[in-house]
């Protein structure tokens, strides 16, 4: 009976795999933390290389090796552009600008740095992120928030690009 369930448990995991392998889940997490020392909600975004490097190609028409040796000329200018374009924060009804900090890559992730800088009190945040929904309908943005020391999270999607979070 062991072998047996044994082998069951090893068939089911192999054939849930191969289902899993089937479609792609499309995901990238940003977490947003507000820094009161620094008068600024600093945010770290994680998106999968690929995921991203279709998107700018398709921004740009042309192939840029992003995250590669062999990455074009102007790729970071690209990636700002498709950031600023994409991601929009208010805090307390007031659009805020972006500023783009840096990026690294890890294993298939990039992960971006942006700060946005912050005078008054935070009571409401919105935020608007349709980050690769043009290249995948399917395509998931988890928002995690700590703000004024409340952690809340946001899911948004192609069909639901907005939200906003009050404090």
């Amino acid at each position: 009976m062991t072998k047996f369930l044994r082998h069951g448990f090893l068939l089911l995991l192999l054939l849930s795999l191969s289902a899993a392998g089937l479609h792609k889940f499309y995901v990238s997490i940003f977490q947003m933390n507000y820094v009161p020392e620094k008068k600024a909600v600093q945010i770290t975004a994680r998106i999968f290389t690929d995921d991203l490097e279709k998107a700018l190609e398709r921004k740009a028409r042309k192939k840029i090796y992003f995250a590669t040796t062999k990455e074009v000329q102007g790729t970071e200018e690209l990636l700002k552009s498709y950031l600023t374009e994409k991601l929009h924060i208010k805090i307390n009804n007031s659009e805020k600008q972006l500023k783009f900090l840096g990026r690294e890559t890890e294993d298939d992730v990039v992960i971006c740095y942006l700060t946005v800088p912050v005078t008054e009190k935070i009571t409401s945040l919105e935020i608007y992120n349709t980050l690769l929904t043009e290249v995948y309908p399917d395509q998931q943005n988890i928002i995690h928030t700590s703000i004024n020391s409340n952690k809340k999270s946001l899911l948004l999607t192609n069909s639901k690009p907005k939200e906003i979070i009050e404090y």
